[in-house]
């Protein structure tokens, strides 16, 4: 996934995070909604002066836009899972039940 696809996908995270819609934040930021879809979805990338409205309006340090630890391919994501949980059997049946009332 490339730098905008990953930046506009942690905005788009946290904005739902924050309870904004996309028109709401659009407004907030002052930019027309399809922009910031626009930005979102990867497929344009923001000015600095946008990007730092962007950091006010959703009350973020600038680094946690470019924390995309968490947006790993699945795959990856079960990898790391079963490497962590080798080292702790006991701790299998507590995350089967956590992600059980997640899932269900």
């Amino acid at each position: 996934m490339d730098l905008k696809k990953k930046i506009g996908k942690r905005i788009k995270e946290i904005r739902k995070q924050k309870g904004l819609s996309q028109e709401q934040f659009a407004e907030m930021i002052d930019l027309a909604q399809n922009t910031l879809s626009y930005i979102e979805t990867g497929n344009h990338f923001c000015s600095a002066e946008t990007l730092g409205r962007i950091i006010t309006a959703l009350e973020v340090e600038p680094n946690e836009l470019f924390d995309f630890g968490h947006q790993k391919e699945h795959t990856e994501l079960i990898s790391e899972i079963n490497k962590m949980l080798s080292g702790n059997p006991e701790k299998v049946r507590e995350i089967y039940k956590i992600i059980r009332a997640v899932v269900y």
